[in-house]
């Protein structure tokens, strides 16, 4: 039969709110988005409230998963200003729709909750020990660890992201030389913009900067299609973020020794020019043997992870 469960996500852009049967695996049996933007959080919760409200009239719902980014309180349920929500400052949502449902709700944040959805119905499947990366606006990681998910004294482990790799480099997390400023969309564009400079790459750059037009901006994306091409400019800066995500990946292996590293957004795409020079790096940089037991792997719920993360939030197996 299955158990229905609500899952929310709050974004920065836009906010989803989505029905979702789980039987072994998740279904998504209904969902609305809308825009954030201009939107007090008061606005936000009538919104949920009221998609909760008609699906409860229908179905049993089991519990209430809400995936938000940081930070925040998953204990108590309050969000604490997240930067991509300037507004939400201190919102004890847990609280708010336990008073209106009376049902079990949960909040993480969108790291661990993908981290949940990949673990319990994805690439991670039936793992004990995995790593999940976005690898997207930032880059961070869910850490499912022992069976569980894990995440540390205040809701901050696996800020993998702020990492520093070297000295100098593009800016990610607010600090130079980062995993995110190496491996996040925002971090490639700024390392495309600092390759630039190498006058071996001036004309293959100038190529790539006809392809897109001039006012587009510089993007994984584009740097991607024109990578398969054969740019060169485009490939080296795909190899350089492939390295240091190897870089950024061995310091993983080599602390948590994990069986997977479950990759989303971009390294999901691009894998296919982002893998080889990334394991090149890891096989070089980690204790070999952790790095045979570990896979690394694009997410297997694809572009619909944010639809199940909170709704794997919901069923609460991961605690």
């Amino acid at each position: 039969m299955g158990e229905y469960y609500i899952g929310l996500d709050i974004g920065g852009t836009k906010c989803a709110a989505v029905l979702g049967k789980v039987d072994g695996n998740i279904s998504i049996e209904d969902k609305i988005y809308f825009l954030t933007e201009k939107q007090t959080p008061d606005a936000i919760l009538s919104r949920f409230d009221e998609f909760i409200e008609k699906k409860k009239q229908k179905s049993e719902i089991k519990g209430i998963g809400i995936s938000c980014g940081g930070p925040l309180d998953s204990e108590s349920g309050v969000i604490m200003k997240p930067p991509s929500l300037p507004l939400w400052d201190n919102i004890e949502i847990i609280k708010h729709f336990e008073n209106k449902f009376k049902i079990k709700t949960y909040l993480q944040n969108d790291a661990n909750a993908c981290a949940v959805a990949e673990w319990k119905f994805g690439a991670g499947a039936g793992s004990k020990n995995m790593v999940f990366l976005t690898f997207g606006t930032g880059f961070g990681a869910g850490l499912i660890l022992s069976g569980k998910l894990y995440s540390g004294t205040n809701d901050n482990a696996g800020e993998i992201g702020h990492v520093r790799l070297t000295e100098r480099g593009p800016v990610g997390y607010g600090k130079a030389g980062s995993c995110e400023g190496y491996c996040s969309g925002s971090g490639m564009a700024r390392l495309a913009k600092i390759m630039a400079e190498n006058k071996k790459y001036q004309s293959s750059y100038r190529e790539y900067l006809s392809s897109i037009g001039d006012r587009t901006e510089i993007s994984a994306k584009t740097l991607a299609e024109n990578a398969r091409k054969g740019n060169e400019f485009c490939l080296a800066v795909y190899k350089k973020s492939g390295e240091m995500l190897g870089r950024s990946l061995a310091v993983l292996v080599d602390v948590l020794n994990p069986e997977r590293i479950v990759i989303g957004g971009i390294f999901m795409r691009a894998s296919d020019l982002l893998l080889p020079p990334c394991e090149k790096v890891l096989k070089k940089e980690c204790l070999c043997y952790s790095y045979e037991k570990v896979q690394i792997l694009p997410a297997g719920l694809g572009e619909s992870i944010g639809d199940f993360a909170a709704v794997a939030v919901a069923t609460g197996e991961y605690l």
